[in-house]
């Protein structure tokens, strides 16, 4: 199982859209300070303020939400899933893009992070 880990601002309101907008599942929550979620056979850990992830590096850097680095969804029909997030009010970085393996998008999570939607040719 792949697991990827993401630092987000609020691990209630992180959990809440994974699992009502992506199909995520709650595997478990500690606190506030991180939650493992799971689809198919991806775990996604997020990590809020309190968790250890989160604490400054030696260096002073911080870790912080956001970039460009993202999991990908699979999904059966890309303009169905992204109608029912935009009227959920999720918001979107771009248009639906084709290329040669099928069809993507970007949304955004609500600490920042990228997620892509992909409907495979």
């Amino acid at each position: 199982m792949a697991q990827v880990r993401y630092i987000v601002k609020d691990v209630d309101e992180t959990v809440a859209f994974y699992t009502s907008r992506l199909g995520f599942h709650l595997d478990q929550q500690f606190g506030p300070a991180m939650a493992i979620l799971s689809r198919d056979d991806l775990q996604l850990w997020v990590a809020g303020p309190l968790a250890s992830a989160s604490k400054p590096m030696p260096d002073g850097s911080q870790p912080k939400p956001g970039g460009w680095c993202r999991i990908v969804v699979s999904v059966d029909n890309i303009e169905d899933t992204v109608c029912c997030l935009k009227d959920d009010g999720v918001q979107f970085k771009n248009d639906i893009l084709e290329g040669p393996g099928g069809k993507q998008t970007l949304c955004v999570d609500p600490s920042g992070n990228i997620v892509e939607i992909f409907q495979p040719n």
